[in-house]
Formats: structure tokens, C-alpha cells, sequence
């Protein structure tokens, strides 16, 4: 009979000893005494002790044993280590109450709280292990694994061969368990026959598998397969995408995504629809060292052209359709980049028929496509960007033709100081800024505004059959919007700042610049579009009516010297509430007295805002083929009160008066910039700003602009945003006073709210509305400029509310560590279409698990028709 000897070392008490006193992460390993060879007869122990923080490297081929007790039978040749007994070895830790090596057999038994720990932080606990000497192969009972990206494995026994996992009987979720009862049912959980993870390919497969939501079975697939979670690409189909309207009928597009190599891939994703023809997409995807771009290419064959609507409303002509996208960015060296975005469709229609959930179509009134080249490059002072841009419209009013192509768009800036040592102490700053444009259209862009209405009472084109200069301009129903021809536009501006402060603490900044621009135009007189409005009147090209009495000069320059000088005082003032700052301010800037129109062509300046942010510019344009003339004055004042907790409060007002010289804004272009916008007489408007936000959750911005003599309000601007758990709020309100030599005839108003409300933790309510609240205006609408056209109250039925809703969003969901679903409703005002006004009304259902995808669903619920009083439904 073998002899039995059971022993307790004192390298084992020590330790005991030391770790009660030793920090958590520094506890000793006994040195084992002899008997221990045995139980790593295939990999030799450390000869010293080792700290558990740090177990030794893989390619050492240690074995670190640490246990209460361990127990050798010379007879059975078995040995048995007992009371937290810990192993590591190449990177895996494996813990339990008992560990039995049987040197026979070479295999390993851990039972009692058994717990292994990989190399990458997965951990799998069961009633027992049964692993070869190297834990590489085994079997396992009551398994529960939980990898490091917090997926979770369960299954009543389990069998281990190298890298392949196999799960019996097994489940799989990403869901944690409820903290507060930890028995309830996953949110989620695929149960399978056998479960494969291959740790090596990555993938995990499933047998005879189904799909419980709370614990109740909703699919069953009786075969498929998922990448690892730790996995970020893996070439494979994706899940199925599902959408339904009423052109296109039920589409099933099923994606198959390629990671072709590391740093590139495609995904293809052919579709099927119910009543159009096949519909095909590709995305590439190639990241390289300096940068990384992207290739999405669509087409498909219609099947059933009169799902569409007529032209030009629609696209029922078409039959080939499709689109190509592609956008990328390069980092040449550390200041300058390359990159470009560009669209290009088979029609206008397109990404409304095929690709309703598209960026371009949010804003039905702002709806284009817009291309660009770009090479940009940024200094610590300094600033090129060289770009050209061709822009597609996508509404059945756009005329394509009209549409100008940038072929480039150079602008330059840079700012150096100048030493007062060498310039008999003038000292400064100088900046210089330059810019030239180059356009060209095939044909003009006119635009009929006496009167304006709504949506297109005139017909699909809202045009002007003549266009004079020599018309008042504030009688004149036409504006001359884009030349049809080529143009081009160059300026360039040195300008020179010093800032001084007196000894009483005022601020003074004296300026002066010099402006040269030119301007070249060689337009068309040979196109035209071969389109009619209502009224039988064509849309012209250039030669027709532009620049007539002789006002068409090829080339036209002008050189505008100017300079002046700025004054702040900021007053500082301390109380228990905050700290108050003051400071008024006053401007002079003096130029020439010269035309401030060189040439009628207006390409860039035509969008004027007189508001706070440019009371105090010398030129309140927003472009370069405009600049302020004569010498004005801008004079005004701000404070700023700030909390103790961050919060302020700040206000601005100011006004601007023309001294001398000609008033620039008075003085109508073709496009009658400056009209009506507040700078037009020699005492301008009042504009003012108020900025509120006493806390984090809260905060207010109004901007507005206000008649001198009665202080009306002409326009004002609110911005509100309310965030307080669980409820956020975001509020934006306009309201513009008429303006009809520009074209609008009417008031505009309108205000538009999205919020959130997180019910719960994990469930949340949505909702969006924007509401025209100018449309009710049109109700009163009796007469036609068109003598052959007349509108009565016959012809004009129903009625706009107040808050009339041009969009609508509904939606809410359920999100959380696994889990993310969401309904949506949109309804969007659609414009113009054979069928009269409509709303586009889409439902939205999006579904995503973690870890195996998402899936999709869009349904078209049509379009919804309206009868608002200002247009006749048929």
C-alpha cells in the first residue's frame, strides 16, 4: 500500500501571514515544495515567488500554483490541491475550491466554485472542469460564460477542443442581468441545439436556433451565424432590410459585406421589389495612412414607370435610374488638405422614389445636391481654400439649367503683426483678404414676385417675361437672380488695426483698407428654356431683356479706399448677484462717395441680414460683389451679468446712420439687395440681442430688428432650449415683417419644437413639429396679376389655421446595454405634384441587437392631400 502524505508547508502559513498584511494586488505565491513537480510534470514551476497582479509571460512556460493545501497519492500518482486554489499558467487563471491532477492521464479537474480566466478577460464558471494539462481541451459542466465584451454563453455541458467552443442545449445573449432580480428572463436570448464558437475564424454558429424576447419565442432560423463580438469587421451577409411603398411595393434587400483587407471593404446589397425591377447598391470603403474615402454606387431598371408621377413632376419617363456617391478627405502634410463630395443622380426624383430617409430631402424648400473639389490649407495665421462646387436641384421648380457651376472659389486670408520698431511706432496688425469667383449657367434666373404667393399659383415656373433696371425698383415685379453666361469675380483688401487703451481705460482701434475689385461678364444670348408658366410666358435666357439702355458693360472695376476708427469702454461693476460689465461702443468708418453696385450681376451677396453679429462690420453684405459706400457711423452698447454658478445674462442694441455719401443699401441692384432690410435710410433700424441662460438646463436667445420711429418689431429670432430630466425641449420661432419689393409680400412666420421625454431609464417619447404660420395669410387671396387668371371664393376652398404643420415627428423607443428599438412617424409637406399639395407620410421601424445587427423596416403610408384655402385640390 503507497504511502499518503499530507502536508502543510510553512512557506504556505507565511504566506498566509503576508497576505493578510500585503495590498489586495500584491499577494505572495508560496514556493512549493517538490511534491508540486508532479503536478506540472509538462511545464516547470517558478522557482520564486510570484505577485498575482503580474503572472508571468507566455513564453515562459511557468506554472504559478497557489492553495491552502495540497495533497500528493504516490499510488494513484494523483494530486490534489484544496482551499482557493488559484493556477496560472500561459495567461489563463483558473480558480476553485478543489483542483485534481491526474499525472496517468494528464488532465485536470477543477470543481467548486470553478472559475477560468482567459487572456482576454473571458470568464466561464461551472460545476466542473475536465481540461487537458493545458486547458485546451475538455469538457465542462453547468457552464456560464461572460466574454470581456459582455456577451453571455450558458450551457448544461460543454465541450472544449483547442480554439472551438461547443455548447449544448446552449443560449446567447449581449443582455445583462436585471440587477434587482436577477431570475428574470433576458430581454433578449438566442436559445440553439448547439451553439459553435470558433475562437480562431471568429464566428459564432447556431444550430436549430430561436430567437425569445422576455422569455416567449418569436422566430426560429434553423441555421446561421455571427461574427465574434470582439470582432469589428468580418466578411459575411448582414441582416435583411425590409421597406414598403406603394411605388416601389414590399422590398427585401438582403447586404453581403466583404472585408476584403484591414484597411478596405464593400458591402453589396441587392434588392428585390414586388413591383419595380431589381435594385442594386455597392459602398467601398478604403481608409489609408493620410486619409480615407468612400464609393456608393445605385441603379435599378423600372418595371413600372406608372407608379411615378408625370414629368415634370415626376419621373415617369426615366427608366435606367440611379446615383453615385463619394466623398473622401487627405492630409497632405500638417497644413494642407485634399478631399471632395460629390453627388451625382440619373434625375431630380430619384432619392425621393428610392431613398426617402435621405439628408437632401429633410427641408422640402432647400432641397439640392451639392458637389465639391477642395484643396484647403490652414497656417497658424493664415487660411487658403481653392474649391468648385455643381449643384443639382431636386424639386419639380428647379430648372437645371439655371443652376450656376463654381469653377473655382478661391479665398485667401492672412493676418501678420507689424513691428512698431521698424514702422515709427505705428505697430498693428495687417490683414490680407482675397477672393475671385468664376460662373457660368446656361440660361438667367428670373424671378416673378408682384405679388408672391404660395406654392406656385403661376404654374410649375414662376418667371418674368422682361427684365429693366430703368423700373422702380419698388414697382418692378421682377428679380434678376443668376446671369446666364459666364462671370467672374475677383477682389482683393489689405486692411491695417492697431488696438490702444487711453489712461482712463477706453479702448480705441483705429483701421484703414484698401478694396480693388473687378469683374468680368461674357453671357449668353443664344440659350433659352423651352418651359411656360401659367400665364403662356417663357423662361427667358440673357440676351432678352438683361442690362438693357446700355447698362451691360464687359468689364467693370473699382477701388474703394476707407478707413476709421472703433471706441469701447468696458465698465466693470461687483455685487452679491454677479459681475456686471458694460461696454459701450461707437464706430466711424469713412469711404468714397461711389456706386456701390460696379456691375448689376449679384452672384454671392444676395442673402442681407442687418442683426447684431454685423452691426459693428465695415461692411454688412454678405458677400463680395457688394461693399458699403459713403461714411457711416454704427453706434450701440452691450452688458454681460455672469453668476456665481456660470450662468449670464447678456444684451446688446445698436443702430447704424449714414453720414455721408451715398447709402449703398438704398440703391436697388437687380436682385434689389438692400431693400427693405433695415439700412435702407439714412437712420437705420434698431437691432438688438438678449442671450438668458442662468443654468445649465436653461437657456433663451433673442435677436430682433426694430423700427426707429415706433419701435415695431421687423424681425425677430428665438431660440430656446429646456433640459431638465427627463425632459428636453428645443424651441425655434421666426418672425419677419413683409418685404415685397424682395418678394415677399406677406409676413413670414413660423416656429418649430422637438423634444424628448425619457419615461424611464430605458423608454423614451420623441416628437418634432415645424408650423408655417404665415399660410393663413393667403386665405384672403382673391385676385391674379394675370388678367386671364382669377381666383374667387369659389376657386379657394378650406381654410389655414394659424398653426398650419408643415412637418411632423412622432416616434418613441427602448434602449439600453444590449437593445435599441424605435418607431418613427414623419409626415412632410410635399410642394408641388400633378396631384396638387401634399404631406409624405413614412413609418419608421428600426431594431437593433447587439452583436447580431439590426433590422429595419420603412413603410410608406402615401401622401396625404391638402386643402389648406390658399391652393384648389382637384
Amino acid at each position: 500500500m503507497g504511502l499518503r502524505r499530507r502536508r502543510r508547508s510553512r512557506e504556505t502559513k507565511l504566506e498566509a501571514e503576508l497576505a493578510r498584511s500585503a495590498p489586495a494586488r500584491s499577494r505572495i505565491v508560496s514556493r512549493l515544495f517538490p511534491v508540486l513537480a508532479a503536478l506540472i510534470a509538462a511545464a516547470p514551476v517558478a522557482a520564486r515567488a510570484q505577485p498575482l497582479a503580474v503572472p508571468p509571460p507566455e513564453s515562459a512556460q511557468r506554472m504559478v500554483v497557489e492553495a491552502k493545501e495540497l495533497a500528493y497519492d504516490e499510488r494513484r500518482n494523483i494530486v490534489t490541491a484544496r482551499g482557493a486554489v488559484q493556477i496560472y499558467y500561459k495567461g489563463r487563471v483558473l480558480e476553485a475550491d478543489r483542483v485534481v491532477y491526474d499525472r496517468n492521464t494528464q488532465r485536470v479537474f477543477a470543481e467548486g466554485h470553478a472559475k477560468l480566466t482567459e487572456k482576454d478577460g473571458t470568464v466561464a464558471y461551472a460545476d466542473r472542469f475536465d481540461f487537458t494539462d493545458d486547458f485546451k481541451n475538455g469538457f465542462i459542466d453547468s457552464l456560464q460564460v461572460e466574454s470581456a465584451e459582455s456577451t453571455h454563453f450558458t450551457s448544461p455541458h460543454a465541450e472544449r477542443t483547442g480554439e472551438v467552443m461547443t455548447f449544448e442545449q446552449g443560449s446567447y445573449t449581449a443582455c445583462d442581468a436585471c440587477q434587482d432580480d436577477p431570475s428574470k428572463p433576458r430581454l433578449w436570448m438566442v436559445h440553439a441545439k448547439r451553439i459553435i464558437h470558433d475562437n480562431d475564424e471568429k464566428v459564432i454558429y447556431y444550430e436549430d436556433a430561436s430567437l425569445e424576447l422576455f422569455g416567449t419565442p418569436i422566430a426560429y432560423v434553423p441555421y446561421f451565424w455571427s461574427a465574434d463580438p470582439s470582432v469589428k469587421r468580418k466578411s459575411g451577409f448582414l441582416n435583411p432590410q425590409l421597406t414598403y411603398r406603394q411605388q416601389l411595393g414590399l422590398g427585401i434587400g438582403v447586404p453581403y459585406y466583404w472585408a476584403l483587407a484591414p484597411d478596405y471593404d464593400l458591402t453589396v446589397t441587392p434588392t428585390g421589389f414586388t413591383r419595380q425591377g431589381p435594385f442594386l447598391s455597392a459602398e467601398f470603403r478604403h481608409r489609408l495612412e493620410n486619409g480615407s474615402y468612400i464609393i456608393r454606387a445605385e441603379g435599378t431598371h423600372v418595371s413600372d414607370p406608372s407608379a411615378f408621377t408625370i414629368a415634370p413632376y415626376g419621373a415617369r419617363n426615366e427608366r435606367w435610374r440611379g446615383s453615385v456617391y463619394s466623398n473622401g478627405e487627405f492630409a497632405i502634410n500638417d497644413y494642407w488638405r485634399f478631399g471632395w463630395d460629390i453627388t451625382a443622380l440619373s434625375d431630380r426624383y430619384f432619392l425621393q422614389d428610392y431613398k426617402q430617409y435621405n439628408s437632401f430631402l429633410q427641408n422640402y424648400f432647400f432641397r439640392e445636391a451639392s458637389s465639391t473639389v477642395y484643396l484647403t490649407g490652414q497656417g497658424p495665421r493664415s487660411y487658403f481654400d481653392l474649391r468648385g462646387y455643381y449643384f443639382q436641384g431636386l424639386s419639380a421648380n428647379d430648372v437645371q439649367a439655371q443652376q450656376p457651376v463654381v469653377h473655382p472659389l478661391l479665398d485667401y486670408n492672412r493676418a501678420f503683426d507689424v513691428d512698431p520698431a521698424k514702422t515709427f511706432g505705428i505697430g498693428g496688425e495687417i490683414t490680407l483678404d482675397a477672393n475671385f469667383t468664376s460662373t457660368s449657367a446656361s440660361i438667367a434666373n428670373y424671378e416673378s414676385i408682384q405679388p408672391r404667393t404660395l406654392d406656385s399659383l403661376y404654374g410649375l415656373y414662376n418667371v418674368c417675361q422682361l427684365y429693366s433696371p430703368s423700373v422702380d425698383p419698388y414697382k418692378s415685379g421682377c428679380l434678376l437672380r443668376g446671369i446666364g453666361g459666364d462671370y467672374q469675380h475677383a477682389t482683393a483688401m489689405a486692411s491695417w488695426r492697431r488696438r490702444i487703451i487711453d489712461p482712463i481705460g477706453g479702448a480705441w482701434t483705429p483701421f484703414a483698407f484698401t478694396r480693388v475689385t473687378g469683374s468680368y461678364l461674357d453671357y449668353d444670348t443664344n440659350n433659352s428654356y423651352a418651359a411656360y408658366n401659367s400665364m403662356g410666358q417663357p423662361i427667358p435666357n440673357s440676351a432678352q431683356s438683361l442690362f438693357v439702355n446700355g447698362a451691360d458693360s464687359v468689364f467693370r472695376g473699382q477701388a474703394t479706399p476707407g478707413g476709421g476708427v472703433e471706441w469701447r469702454y468696458p465698465i466693470l461693476a461687483r455685487s452679491n448677484l454677479g459681475d456686471l460689465v458694460v461696454e459701450p461702443i461707437a464706430q466711424v468708418v469713412a469711404r468714397p462717395n461711389q456706386s456701390s453696385i460696379p456691375s448689376l450681376v449679384n452672384m454671392d451677396a444676395q442673402s442681407l441680414v442687418f442683426d447684431d453679429s454685423n452691426l459693428f462690420e465695415w461692411s454688412k453684405y454678405s458677400g463680395y460683389d457688394r461693399f458699403e459706400t459713403g461714411t457711416r457711423v454704427n453706434y450701440g452698447g452691450q452688458g454681460t451679468l455672469t453668476f456665481a454658478n456660470g450662468g449670464f445674462v447678456n444684451a446688446l442694441v445698436g443702430q447704424s446712420r449714414q453720414l455721408a455719401g451715398k447709402n449703398g443699401y438704398s440703391t436697388a441692384d437687380a436682385a434689389n439687395v438692400g431693400l427693405s432690410s433695415g439700412l435702407d435710410t439714412r437712420t437705420s433700424d434698431w437691432v438688438g440681442r438678449l442671450a438668458v441662460a442662468p443654468s445649465s438646463f436653461f437657456s433663451i436667445v433673442g435677436k430682433g430688428r426694430f423700427d426707429p420711429d415706433g419701435l415695431r418689431g421687423r424681425r425677430i429670432d428665438v431660440v430656446a432650449s429646456f433640459k431638465l430630466d427627463p425632459l428636453t425641449v428645443n424651441l425655434q420661432y421666426a418672425n419677419y415683417a413683409s418685404q415685397p419689393v424682395i418678394g415677399f409680400d406677406q409676413r413670414r412666420q413660423g416656429m418649430s419644437v422637438n423634444g424628448r421625454y425619457d419615461i424611464t431609464k430605458n423608454y423614451f417619447l420623441t416628437g418634432s413639429a415645424t408650423f408655417d404660420m404665415s399660410r393663413y395669410l393667403y386665405n384672403s387671396l382673391t385676385i391674379s396679376p394675370a388678367s386671364n387668371i382669377t381666383l374667387t371664393g369659389s376657386t379657394i376652398t378650406g381654410s389655414a389655421p394659424l398653426f398650419s404643420v408643415a412637418a411632423l415627428g412622432l416616434g418613441g423607443g427602448y434602449k439600453d446595454e444590449c437593445t435599441t428599438f424605435s418607431i418613427n412617424y414623419s409626415s412632410v409637406f410635399q410642394g408641388n405634384t400633378s396631384t396638387g399639395l401634399s404631406r409624405n407620410q413614412t413609418i419608421m421601424v428600426s431594431l437593433q441587437l447587439r452583436t447580431l445587427g439590426d433590422a429595419k423596416f420603412n413603410y410608406g403610408l402615401g401622401s396625404l392631400q391638402l386643402n389648406d384655402g390658399v391652393r384648389t385640390l382637384p
